[in-house]
């Protein structure tokens, strides 16, 4: 049984080869089967079965300017911000960090004052989440 955890564990990496066979006789088939389409198209005695414009024999032609459309990370919409695995991390960081100064420095009544503090931070926590939402909001 695997107990829940804050920290995300590395799964083991699965090493997994597919081979890629070639064959010269297809390769050459395939060139002159898209020579003679192209050629067909061209003369509009075949009309082309995807409706799309770009050439059949193009590979680059989906990838040339990509990057260049990227318009970086999106942000989350409506997702709250202590949700994320990150801030709570860096919470419980800080809380660690925060208690092992304050017993070098205080002693041990520091765990008093983070006890009443977590417990101030939990009721209002609750006091806001159990509060009914207005329905105009």
């Amino acid at each position: 049984m695997k107990f829940p955890s804050v920290f995300r564990t590395a799964a083991p990496m699965r090493f997994d080869i597919k081979p890629r066979y070639y064959d010269p006789v297809r390769e050459e088939i395939e060139q002159r089967t898209s020579q003679i389409k192209k050629d067909l198209e061209a003369q509009g005695l075949l009309e082309r079965s995807d409706g799309s414009s770009q050439d059949i024999g193009s590979y680059g032609a989906g990838i040339r300017g990509s990057f260049s459309q990227h318009k970086g990370i999106k942000e989350r919409d409506g997702e709250n911000m202590f949700a994320s695995t990150a801030m709570i991390r860096t919470f419980i960081f800080l809380l660690l960090l925060g208690s092992i100064f304050g017993y070098v420095y205080l002693g041990p009544v520091i765990f008093e004052y983070i006890a009443y503090v977590a417990a101030l931070i939990g009721a209002i926590y609750f006091f806001f989440r159990l509060k009914p939402k207005k329905k105009n909001e």
